[in-house]
């Protein structure tokens, strides 16, 4: 073999070469990808099932004693319980109050069953235009002729099973009589009440005190012990529990 052919030979060996360490190279980092890959996918499905465990709605259990009180407000609470209190300032227009009883609501109420709450609730309209404003106030005003506690609960799911798309006129007086029925309601003048609108004025000055006196700037508001709860807990059925469930002690 003259020299050029060993110098070929040699250079030819060494592509060859380098041809196996890029294949090796690549090899490795493909392997790597795919590691760091699975790691990461499971990191994902770990904060998934982490956060959706944290945000999953407790199965409805008892409800407590339940009194439409002379202001409007609605207080559940068993027996003797005084405290912690739990204050929800709500608006039945409101699309975010619907979704945080949606997925908080039962929480509230097994609280109070269990004894380890007073949850109170404030419906008020913070809506300043219509339709809006006048949807709130319908609605709120309709409920207000409900005097039975048990009563005014089924009542107060109704609207929001029932809220109007946000925008569109909506709680219109037939659809709240009717829904008085669907609730079981049996308050002497219910009809009459809610067709007449005669809790409005009274609604509309309770919303505007409760709003000032509370420094409401929006709902949901949640209130534990006078102090607004951030509402990443309270949407949040474990958190809301702990939360609480401490104050309690």
């Amino acid at each position: 073999m003259g020299k050029g052919d060993r110098e070929k030979s040699a250079r030819e060996k060494i592509r060859e070469q380098q041809a196996a360490d890029r294949a090796r190279e690549q090899r490795r980092k493909v392997l790597t990808y795919v590691s760091v890959g699975v790691v990461a996918v499971a990191a994902v499905g770990l904060g998934w099932w982490y956060t959706a465990s944290q945000s999953a709605s407790e199965a409805a259990g008892d409800t407590a004693p339940t009194t439409v009180q002379a202001d409007g407000s609605v207080a559940m609470a068993k027996e003797g319980v005084v405290a912690p209190v739990v204050d929800i300032y709500e608006d039945f227009q409101c699309p975010v109050c619907k979704q945080l009883e949606e997925i908080s609501g039962s929480t509230f109420r097994n609280l109070a069953a269990e004894g380890k709450a007073k949850v109170v609730y404030h419906p008020i309209t913070i809506f300043g235009d219509d339709p809006m404003k006048g949807n709130s106030v319908r609605a709120a005003s309709a409920a207000r002729c409900v005097a039975d506690g048990k009563q005014w609960l089924a009542y107060h799911d109704l609207l929001y099973k029932n809220q109007p798309t946000e925008g569109t006129e909506g709680f219109k007086i037939d659809q709240l009589v009717g829904w008085g029925k669907d609730a079981g309601v049996t308050a002497p003048g219910f009809d009459t009440c809610v067709t007449q609108q005669q809790k409005a004025a009274a609604q509309t000055a309770f919303s505007d005190k409760t709003i000032k006196a509370q420094k409401i700037q929006g709902t949901p508001t949640v209130k534990l012990n006078g102090k607004d709860m951030d509402l990443g807990v309270v949407s949040k059925p474990t958190q809301l529990r702990d939360a609480v469930t401490k104050a309690a002690k």
